[in-house]
């Protein structure tokens, strides 16, 4: 059960508890309204799940535009495939993980390297819609991508305070493989 559903089945168990107090010493003349303290309960869980999932949206686009780059690296230099292809699935599985299941994130792996179905075209004069232009020069594109996702990895760490406990571990876990994503796309080549 996520924070978020704890918060509110906390809250409605209080109001209930504060309802079947209240009816019992009711005059039973008529509906009975809720108490200030009950409004402002019911109040405050309602921000509380609006802030926790404007924060997971936040994660997730995070996550899915650094996808969206690896995607679009892979589409312009096919010859890095076996490089960044697993770092590529990682990306994707954080996105699943950070939550969004709903869509598939076909790429690279599914088909030739290079032409994963559902991959963003990126050449060097153009790009996709949310993601910039790749460099036509491969180095430059792998120091591109790891500017990424440390891009996302900081995005990530940002929110670790504001986020409830269960998801701000998964949002550390995330940043820390972000972070070492970018390590192995520019000092880890070198060793």
């Amino acid at each position: 059960m996520t924070t978020t559903g704890r918060r509110a089945v906390l809250v409605a168990g209080a109001s209930a508890a504060a309802a079947a107090l209240t009816g019992c010493t009711s005059d039973g003349a008529g509906p009975r309204r809720p108490s200030a303290a009950e409004e402002a309960a019911a109040r405050e869980a309602e921000r509380v799940a609006r802030a926790e999932a404007a924060l997971r949206r936040r994660a997730v686009t995070a996550s899915r535009t650094l996808l969206e780059r690896y995607d679009a690296t892979l589409a312009a230099h096919p010859a890095l495939h076996a490089r960044v292809a697993p770092l590529r699935a990682s990306a994707a599985a954080h996105v699943a993980a950070l939550g969004e299941g709903t869509r598939p994130t076909p790429g690279p792996s599914s088909a030739a390297p290079g032409t994963g179905t559902g991959s963003p075209s990126a050449t060097p004069g153009g790009g996709t819609g949310g993601v910039r232009a790749v460099s036509g020069d491969p180095k430059a594109a792998l120091r591109e991508l790891a500017g990424a996702a440390r891009a996302a990895s900081d995005a990530h760490t940002a929110e670790l305070l504001a986020a409830p406990p269960e998801y701000a571990r998964l949002l550390a876990s995330v940043a820390a493989a972000g972070a070492a994503h970018a390590y192995l796309l520019t000092e880890g080549a070198r060793a």
